[in-house]
């Protein structure tokens, strides 16, 4: 679905990534962790269209968007949660949702939840706050909205980036239960943490990122070795 070749990307003349490349397919959650400065975000950035590679190749279900702006990027079904949210802060969170869930649904994709209900069971806060300014909630509460937003536009791909960065454990809790019951839902789904306990928990398989680079594989079903490497996790997460 998401396959990422050899991309390079900085700013000016500070490359910040090299050679990147790695793949997310239908049905699977991805991690990606990695300390601070690994260019984790750099790479989401390009990713969602918003920092164009200096050299290398993003494809999205087999189409090349390297180029694309990331409102095609959305348009064909990639969502993202980025660390700055990018809500509509004089909205309400009902305004905000109205907007993804129209476009959502112009893009004749199926649901992520047959019942939008089943949603924001898993998101309370949203439906809690539904008629709230999101300017007017906390960072947590604007996060939840992020993600509802996310999901009601449909993606086939939905990327991640520090989704628990900040946030109070209950509300780690509500995205962990809500991304295991995004699995068999036919998105592909990345997630982009410094928190690797946090990916253990959650992704299939994944990467371990430092200093632009990508360092280490983690296969299916192996987060938990990896905890247990010490000499990994002092190398790399900081452990």
């Amino acid at each position: 679905m998401l396959e990422i070749e050899a991309v390079h990307a900085g700013y000016g003349a500070l490359p910040v990534l090299e050679a990147i490349g790695f793949h997310v397919e239908e049905d699977e959650v991805v991690g990606l962790v990695g300390p601070n400065g690994a260019g984790k975000t750099t790479l989401v950035r390009a990713l969602a269209g918003l920092l164009r590679p200096s050299a290398g190749a993003i494809r999205f279900a087999g189409h090349d968007v390297t180029a694309e702006p990331g409102h095609r990027r959305a348009g064909e079904g990639m969502a993202f949660v980025l660390d700055n949210r990018a809500l509509f802060s004089e909205l309400t969170v009902r305004q905000n949702l109205a907007l993804a869930e129209r476009m959502g649904r112009r893009s004749g994709r199926l649901k992520c939840f047959s019942d939008d209900a089943e949603l924001f069971d898993l998101l309370p806060v949203v439906r809690e706050r539904i008629d709230t300014p999101v300017q007017l909630l906390s960072g947590g509460q604007q996060q939840m909205v992020a993600i509802a937003r996310a999901l009601l536009l449909r993606p086939r791909l939905l990327v991640m980036d520090e989704p628990s960065a900040g946030l109070a454990p209950l509300i780690v809790k509500h995205i962990l239960e809500l991304l295991h019951r995004l699995k068999g839902r036919g998105i592909g789904i990345l997630v982009v943490e410094q928190n690797v306990r946090l990916i253990a928990e959650v992704a299939d398989r994944g990467y371990v990122m430092s200093l632009g680079r990508l360092v280490h594989e983690v296969p299916r079903g192996a987060w938990r070795s990896l905890l247990e490497d010490e000499r990994l996790v002092h190398a790399y997460l900081g452990g």
